[in-house]
């Protein structure tokens, strides 16, 4: 799997705050376009966010399922956006000290033609993308988003 890892500027808390609100999910995660619905659950294992990927007018409506959780923790996904396929992520947080934490992401694709993609071509690509998933992340964490739980 491509792990990236970044310290933050922020709490844990504060970062788990927009990681539970599954309607911020676009403003975070590169590649998102767009969040169609959460369901209430969301992030306990099961629920789903549907969401679409890609440029308008080129959008693709799948979704996102969380496949594992602790909560303030961890949390796995299953991530979906066919034809490219799916892929397994896994995103860590970590308390640093007074609001400060580290937080990684792991991710590999795991169903589908970006699976027959090498993953010495793969893993670079994933590190982009998820390096700038953080950095958006960070932002939104120290701007204050996220429902109140």
């Amino acid at each position: 799997m491509s792990t990236v890892t970044r310290p933050f500027k922020s709490s844990a808390a504060a970062v788990w705050k927009v990681i539970a609100d599954g309607w911020l999910y676009p403003g975070w995660v590169v590649g998102a376009s767009r969040i169609r619905a959460v369901d209430d659950q969301w992030p306990q294992v099961g629920a789903k966010l549907h969401h679409s990927v890609g440029v308008w007018p080129f959008l693709i409506d799948d979704s996102t399922s969380v496949a594992a959780v602790q909560t303030g923790r961890s949390l796995e996904l299953l991530a979906r956006g066919w034809p490219m396929g799916e892929a397994k992520v896994l995103i860590t947080v970590e308390e640093a000290g007074p609001d400060e934490c580290r937080v990684s992401i792991s991710e590999d694709a795991v169903r589908g033609p970006g699976k027959l993609v090498p993953k010495v071509l793969r893993d670079p690509v994933i590190d982009v993308r998820n390096n700038e998933t953080l950095r958006r992340l960070e932002l939104m964490a120290v701007g204050g988003a996220g429902r109140q739980r």
